[in-house]
């Protein structure tokens, strides 16, 4: 089988084609046919070096393919299901904790630039039965924090409104779920041509933020303050983030693409009474209802395009790039 690995002083350019042979699953393993994953900050935080790992890692967080063979135990799967990865295979279900924030794949183990793999059972759950092994691969990362900003972590009422940041993964199926749930919208960008996409998707209200600085304010008068903002930028927005909540509203923590560390306008964020939760993906028991709902709500995944396993350096070039709206796909088939 083909697989990429890091090298430990290559970054992107070091990301290497390699050869080896399919490993059969011990007890409580299954050996899945990767068939896509798909693009995620983490995964290029460790492709480019940024985010230490072992030397020879493969990356990618993300994976859905089909089952080849079970090891002995496994009760939960048979060779021909279709599965996509879980971010977090030690994290059952319940609150975080430290041992179940282990074993990422593509990070404490190796991930999913692999046309096969090896791995515990619990590394897996059903895909949702009416998505491609392309579009259920954008789901264990970027589709679940989404989904445990919007659902696990909050109670969104209909008709309260949402703010999302850009146009990457996480910040469009907040807005898809956001719409699920009857809430309103405003998304930002400093793209024109992506606020007309936005618009398109769904997006009741767009600020183009290169445009309005203040984009917090302007948030805060177009709809009374939001109920919940769905922060990917880091400390370069939370500011504008705060202005724009209402009395009692919520900024869920996911992101940091502006800088690991920075100031919050304290004075304001506690005269609103706001609540800031950090959000790092979610449980297996989280990937369930994610799948359950979207499988009820026939949800389909916005993906951008789509490369070859030899192309990831390419792909994570074009992700560098910041041209890309939803997700970018890996396609190992």
């Amino acid at each position: 089988m083909q697989h990429i690995y890091v090298t430990k002083s290559g970054g992107l350019d070091g990301l290497t084609l390699g050869e080896t042979e399919p490993r059969a699953p011990d007890a409580g393993e299954v050996q899945v046919r990767v068939q896509a994953s798909s693009l995620n900050y983490h995964d290029y935080l460790v492709a480019a070096g940024l985010l230490p790992v072992d030397d020879h890692r493969i990356p990618m967080s993300d994976g859905a393919g089909e089952v080849t063979a079970v090891g002995e135990g496994v009760t939960d799967y048979a060779v021909g299901d279709r599965v996509m990865s879980c971010f977090f295979p030690n994290w059952e279900d319940g609150g975080a904790t430290l041992e179940g924030l282990l074993g990422v794949p593509g990070d404490h183990v190796d991930g999913f630039a692999s046309e096969t793999v090896t791995m515990a059972a619990s590394a897996f759950s059903p895909m949702p039965g009416h998505m491609s092994f392309a579009e259920a691969a954008t789901l264990p990362c970027a589709g679940l924090t989404a989904w445990r900003a919007l659902v696990e972590e909050t109670s969104l009422q209909e008709g309260e409104w949402v703010l999302v940041q850009g146009t990457g993964g996480v910040s469009i199926f907040a807005m898809q779920i956001a719409r699920h749930l009857g809430c309103k919208v405003l998304a930002t960008s400093s793209s024109e041509a992506k606020l007309q996409k936005l618009k398109e998707l769904g997006a009741d209200e767009v600020i183009n933020y290169r445009e309005e600085p203040e984009w917090g304010r302007r948030a805060a008068e177009l709809t009374g303050g939001v109920s919940l903002v769905v922060e990917v930028g880091g400390p370069g927005t939370v500011t504008q983030s705060v202005r724009a909540l209402r009395v009692g509203g919520a900024i869920s923590m996911i992101g940091v693409l502006t800088g690991i560390s920075g100031d919050v306008p304290l004075a304001e964020f506690f005269q609103r009474n706001a609540t800031m939760s950090g959000i790092t993906v979610g449980s297996r028991q989280h990937q369930a209802n994610m799948t359950k709902a979207f499988e009820d709500w026939e949800l389909r995944p916005v993906l951008d395009r789509s490369f070859q396993l030899k192309e990831l350096t390419e792909a994570f070039r074009y992700q560098e790039s910041g041209q890309h709206f939803g997700k970018i796909g890996l396609d190992l088939s």
